[in-house]
């Protein structure tokens, strides 16, 4: 135990290293994993001999299930929602298109049969969430109309498609009658049940965390950390699409105001990161670099046919009718990267009691290389060749987990005339721990005080202090006001914040604004809301 306890920490502290690395060599970081876990395997350096695909497919869908709900708790809605329309019918119609058109090559090109070659469709037939965003996270990457929410919302949302069809076509190899009725009854309970009990989870979570004050810091993201098991679990029982439900559940949940909501950010982006560093270690472990070989040309075919041909007329089909740029189409046919999920689903094929004649494991595990390597490495290029940057924008400001909670409070006060401060100099005032003097207006004029300006009565001061996130009754959060939003050119006695709340400062550019109720709100102002 202890030897596999040491192999383990040594793993995670390789994948930590390698993460800080990855960008200085210009590789994706998932990339890195793979071949640690290669080089660790059966055929590597290390030699551990390991082939449990059983005990794989267990370790990878419990890693898919945490992956899967922060792709959607990250997904920040207002972003997503002008391009939801767009992202759904890639992940559905997409998928089933994808799947269709590789199907036909592998059966008529490649030669194998024709269930296998529909289950190979199915199995690529969904993009990679967390290699498309590890890479626009890493070089800060945002695209042009609303692209980087594009790909955010298809490629966390079409791994359900892809499962769903996979778990078809492993039936129909596997002998089971599927006639219309009861694929349709399939097709309706993997969807249903798993949206219904999606949004039931999140209604429940989040109204017992708005209402329960948990004694111990931390309980709350111990709740939400046993929701998201119980979201993926109960469908799963009933028939319905586990992942479906989760990522539904962490839509929901990730954009709902949530008190400590930024610890509990911190703790799902480390776990996922672990998750991430885990499953492709463990799918690098799992394959056998003797036989790539021997899967290498109808791989890289398949690859290619994937890349040139399947993704890009999949995107011109569906995405052509909306009047969405040619090169915005091109560059989402590009970023089209397969990963984790795919390999997971190809190791139930080795699992299940279907008849499986081809090393689909094998094959799908060459495509996921080419893919992350080749189309990884090349979409930050092709972004910036097609002029799809938004220097203007970050990418991160696409995600949730970008602005909530602010780690201080601000304090203002005026300088009375009987005030001990009265008279003094900066530096000579004590200031309680960690609270620090920020600006103050005199008269008319705000400046960034120094150590020697001098306090008259009559000062406003700013002061910013530690949020006290232990008291539940201060909380604070932020709001961008996006060209989009109503309250741009109204006073702030005009809106209408949620109840509790209290617009106690803006930022302004550089600028730090004191409001009061006839302050002309402007686009781009950065909102501190006080809730109690």
């Amino acid at each position: 135990m202890n030897f596999y306890i040491l192999l383990f920490s040594v793993v995670i502290i390789l994948c930590v290293i390698c993460n800080r690395i990855s960008n200085k060599l210009g590789v994706p970081v998932l990339l890195i994993f793979i071949a640690l876990g290669m080089f660790f395997g059966s055929d590597g350096v290390i030699k551990i001999p390991f082939d449990n695909f059983v005990l794989a497919e267990n370790v990878c869908t419990a890693a898919l299930i945490f992956i899967m709900f922060y792709g959607g708790f990250g997904t920040k809605w207002k972003a997503a929602k002008p391009v939801a329309a767009k992202a759904v019918l890639m992940s559905t119609v997409g998928v089933v298109m994808t799947a269709f058109l590789v199907g036909l090559f592998c059966h008529f090109v490649i030669g194998i049969n024709f269930q296998e070659s529909l289950l190979i469709g199915a199995l690529v037939g969904s993009t990679d969430a967390a290699s498309v965003f590890s890479i626009l996270r890493s070089k800060r990457l945002n695209l042009k109309y609303h692209t980087a929410s594009l790909l955010e919302v298809e490629s966390g949302s079409n791994d359900p498609c892809a499962y769903m069809l996979t778990m078809i076509m492993l039936s129909i190899i596997g002998g089971d009658s599927m006639t219309v009725p009861h694929l349709s009854y399939l097709v309706f309970a993997q969807i249903v049940y798993g949206a219904v009990t999606g949004v039931i989870a999140a209604a429940v979570t989040g109204f017992i965390m708005k209402k329960v004050s948990f004694a111990t810091q931390g309980f709350d993201t111990i709740f939400v950390f046993a929701m998201v098991l119980l979201a993926y679990a109960v469908p799963s029982e009933i028939g319905g699409n586990g992942y479906l439900s989760v990522y539904i559940f962490g839509i929901i949940l990730g954009n709902m105001e949530l008190n400590h909501k930024k610890p509990m950010v911190n703790f799902f982006d480390g776990l996922t990161g672990l998750m991430q560093m885990l499953l492709f270690f463990l799918l690098g472990l799992l394959s056998f670099p003797s036989v790539l070989p021997q899967v290498l040309l109808p791989a890289v075919a398949i690859a290619l046919f994937l890349t040139l041909v399947a993704r890009p007329l999949t995107v011109l089909a569906l995405l052509s009718p909306f009047g969405c740029p040619l090169k915005q189409q091109l560059l989402v046919a590009l970023a089209g990267l397969r990963g984790a999920a795919s390999v997971v689903f190809a190791i139930m094929t080795v699992t299940h009691p279907a008849n499986i004649k081809n090393d689909l494991f094998h094959i799908v595990f060459c495509i996921v290389l080419f893919s992350i390597l080749i189309q990884g490495m090349f979409l930050p290029v092709m972004a910036k060749k097609l002029d799809m940057i938004d220097e203007k924008e970050d990418v991160l400001k696409t995600f949730t987990d970008y602005t909530e909670e602010v780690p201080v409070q601000f304090i203002q006060f005026t300088v009375t005339p009987d005030h001990s401060w009265n008279g003094k100099q900066v530096k000579d005032i004590i200031l309680p721990p960690e609270t620090l003097l920020v600006q103050m207006r005199q008269e008319e004029e705000t400046i960034t005080p120094d150590g020697n300006t001098m306090l008259q009565a009559g000062n406003v001061l700013i002061l910013s202090a530690k949020a006290m996130q232990d008291v539940e009754e201060v909380h604070l959060t932020e709001l961008t006001l996006d060209r989009e939003n109503e309250w741009i050119g109204k006073m702030v006695s005009e809106i209408c914040p949620r109840p509790g709340k209290l617009v106690i400062m803006i930022q302004r550019a550089e600028d730090i604004i004191i409001p009061n109720g006839k302050t002309i709100l402007e686009e781009s102002d950065v909102l501190v809301m006080k809730e109690t």
